[in-house]
């Protein structure tokens, strides 16, 4: 069976494919997005067991410094938040691309029942 697919057809089949692409990256970014979230809430989770005036550091680059307990939890909270809105942003992005995949698939499943060929 070396029928020739229509040009339409073919076209939809690239879209298929860089729908496929554009959702492994974004699972993948929300993945990098969800450990970064993960490391954040365990560093504020030790950040808050500590004492009062214990001595806190962090790093910034290569350089390592002291800062205060309290600015290094508003600092964790601020980036708790931000890798928060992003992977809802990221999943929001990863759903129309999973709902505009679906449907082009259906559509191109149609096409090529239309034309004998069956899908599997």
């Amino acid at each position: 069976m070396s029928q020739k697919l229509p040009p339409e057809i073919e076209n939809k089949l690239v879209r298929l494919q860089e729908f496929q692409e554009q959702l492994k990256m974004l699972m993948l970014r929300r993945q990098q997005l969800e450990l970064q979230l993960r490391e954040v809430e365990n560093a504020l989770e030790e950040v808050e067991k500590l004492e009062e005036g214990m001595d806190v550091y962090k790093t910034a680059g290569y350089i390592m410094f002291k800062s205060s307990k309290d600015k290094v939890l508003e600092e964790l909270r601020d980036k708790k938040e931000t890798l928060e809105l992003r992977i809802k942003t990221v999943q929001k992005q990863e759903n129309l691309v999973k709902k505009q995949f679906e449907e082009l698939r259906k559509d191109v499943s149609r096409s090529l029942s239309s034309l004998g060929i069956s899908v599997s």
